[in-house]
């Protein structure tokens, strides 16, 4: 087994390391502090090929490999949970589905926008009444007989919605076929007939801008149906395997970064005469900390090995190894975070450090792209085979 990275693996981390040290990191607390968008760290993040690390040049991106894209995110999400939201969301759940079901004209015009940075796309699958089960949703999309579809509907919770160009869309097309009725669409927020809700006041991951979006009588031309009718449902959980890898990436950066500020602060405080570090009880949480960081490190290396070799393959699928990774570092980013600000004590709970900030940050990834309870039954249904 060789953990060696390979030079270009070695090269994006770096250039996401340099640009989360000198752009993302400095200007976290104020992003989080005023919920405004980064638009200018994203754009630079796009001109350095952060936002299409997957996406062959021809296209406009990296060209590089699902390890690249984890090793990368990593970086970003240490410096700020939001940015590397944003940068999710653009790679994994946007580019990513329309790389593998758009047509040559959909990768030109959507992807390529995308993965340079000039623009920011969406995803949009969630609606008021069906999280978890995606299948009851309410959104309809309607044939007219010229191959167009007139869309209305609600969709919530959605990342980049307030500012994203383009949205993949999934809507219901024929109800009586429940799963096999959904249909995915590359929409244009431009059109007539898209209307944007208010930004959510979210709890963390606040410059990450999430909105509700509404279509009334939006109409779909037939070039921005993305795969075929009734596969809606088929290409929503392929991207959200890619997905998770993406947010297993992000809890292991905020769990490195929680972690490694416990470290400075268990060498530096000191009390009864001593640095709280050489306490028995301050070893025992830097040590399961350090267990947990490089288990949920390994576990999504490991997705992202396997995505790469599942690409091309007919029935390619990593989906037990994305729900692992995604579920345990999730998991491990909210016990860190938690210890982590209880060694730091009142200074944890206060806004002067990005301990607290980290901790609110964690919390998300319990729950967007699959919750810990989804995670659990998908990786519980694939071993057993039962449902």
């Amino acid at each position: 087994m060789d953990f060696k990275f390979s030079e270009e693996q070695l090269l994006i981390q770096d250039v996401a390391r340099r640009i989360a040290q000198e752009k993302v990191a400095p200007s976290a607390e104020y992003h989080d502090r005023t919920g405004e968008f980064p638009l200018e760290n994203i754009r630079l993040m796009g001109e350095s090929g952060l936002m299409g690390i997957e996406v062959p040049a021809e296209y406009g991106g990296a060209g590089l490999d699902p390890i690249s894209y984890v090793l990368a995110m990593v970086e970003i999400a240490a410096a700020d949970a939001a940015h590397s939201t944003i940068m999710s969301v653009n790679n994994s759940l946007f580019c990513n589905g329309i790389l593998k079901f758009g047509t040559e004209a959909q990768k030109q015009l959507y992807v390529r926008a995308i993965a340079e940075g000039r623009e920011i796309g969406a995803f949009a699958l969630t609606e008021p009444q069906s999280g978890s089960d995606a299948t009851a949703m309410r959104c309809r999309a309607v044939a007219r007989g010229d191959g167009s579809y007139v869309v209305n509907g609600k969709k919530s919770w959605i990342t980049s919605g307030p500012v994203a160009k383009y949205i993949v869309l999934f809507a219901m097309t024929d109800p009586d076929k429940g799963a096999r009725g959904i249909t995915a669409f590359v929409v244009d927020t431009a059109k007539a007939g898209f209307h944007r809700g208010k930004t959510e006041p979210k709890l963390g991951i606040r410059a990450s801008a999430t909105c509700e979006i509404e279509f009334q009588d939006y109409v779909a031309a037939p070039e921005e149906v993305l795969g075929k009718p009734g596969e809606g449902f088929k290409i929503a959980m392929g991207v959200l395997d890619a997905g998770r890898i993406g947010i297993a990436s992000q809890a292991v950066g905020i769990s490195r970064a929680a972690y490694e500020a416990t470290l400075v602060y268990a060498r530096e405080r000191k009390a009864f005469g001593a640095p709280i570090g050489s306490f028995q009880m301050i070893q025992s949480k830097i040590a399961d900390m350090k267990c947990k960081l490089d288990a949920s490190l390994l576990l999504t290396l490991r997705a992202a090995w396997a995505k790469q070799q599942a690409e091309g393959q007919p029935h390619g699928r990593f989906s037990t190894e994305a729900s692992v990774a995604k579920l345990t570092a999730s998991e491990a980013a909210m016990w860190i975070a938690h210890q982590a600000v209880q060694v730091h004590g009142g200074m944890g709970y206060s806004k002067e450090m990005p301990l607290e900030r980290y901790f609110r940050d964690a919390k998300i990834t319990e729950i967007y792209e699959g919750t810990s309870e989804i995670q659990r039954l998908v990786i519980a249904r694939h071993e057993t085979g039962l449902r």
